[in-house]
């Protein structure tokens, strides 16, 4: 007869995953003490759990407060789970075909505090185009994905991702502060931004948010080209259509109902 997989179950392991998972909602760092009392486990035991878990990078310690939180490596298996079975795995049939259909470069991104980072990119074979960004950091205030980001958070979260001060990238940057917030409601109101060459000289840009099951604002859809090309009646009459369908059919895979 063939046991059940629970019966197989290491209680180490299993206490060591509880760990994990207190750190849920807006908790960021929980301390010996409160984890002893929500897994009804001695600190010594949680001691050592604590001190494996840190030892391979998936709990770290704040020296100032001496509490716990997430480690780097959750981060790195989050990314990988992304790019096999979620954001990134449904994306690739959308930016492709968005590629081939406006023969302009296409990525997704999502933010990573303070900036943006490309995930994953498709370049059309046209010649003169945007090479890819993946892995750049790029800033929130001037690129398109990077408002789309900005428009569609809470005002708390806004607060916190957006510089009083603004750089300057280009002589078309909006470096300021209260005529960012007003193109940002702009922004939310039609649901896509545009980036009219305030990045990178020449290079426009249309971008569209991203949103999954949970409604969540969880990355966005971007197409890219030389400014020549992607001209304000281009971009409105066929770079608008194209991206916002796009991304309706990505988040709707993503399981996003209106």
């Amino acid at each position: 007869m063939r046991r059940e997989k629970a019966n197989y179950a290491i209680q180490s392991v299993s206490h060591a995953l509880d760990v994990l998972e207190q750190f849920t909602g807006n908790v960021d760092e929980i301390g010996v003490t409160e984890l002893s009392k929500r897994l009804k486990l001695h600190k010594n035991n949680i001691f050592r759990l604590l001190a494996t878990l840190e030892a391979r990078g998936y709990i770290e310690q704040n020296k100032a407060t001496e509490n716990y939180r997430l480690g780097l490596k959750c981060l790195q298996l989050g990314q990988i789970y992304l790019n096999q079975m979620g954001f990134l795995l449904q994306a690739k049939a959308t930016l492709q075909e968005l590629a081939r259909s406006a023969n302009e470069s296409c990525y997704v991104a999502v933010k990573k505090g303070p900036a943006i980072v490309p995930l994953d990119f498709v370049e059309p074979e046209n010649p003169v185009r945007v090479v890819s960004l993946i892995g750049r950091t790029l800033p929130l205030h001037c690129t398109a994905p990077g408002k789309v980001h900005l428009a569609f958070e809470s005002g708390e979260a806004l607060s916190k991702s957006l510089p009083e001060k603004l750089p300057r990238y280009t002589d078309k940057t909006i470096v300021d502060r209260e005529l960012l917030l007003r193109q940002l409601k702009e922004i939310s109101a039609a649901g896509y931004a545009t980036d009219n060459g305030e990045f990178m000289e020449e290079v426009m840009a249309v971008a569209v948010p991203i949103r999954d099951y949970t409604r969540s604002l969880v990355g966005s859809l971007t197409i890219a080209g030389p400014a020549h090309r992607l001209t304000p009646q281009r971009i409105e009459k066929e770079i608008v259509p194209l991206i916002t369908n796009g991304g309706s059919q990505l988040s709707n895979r993503l399981g996003y109902q209106r």
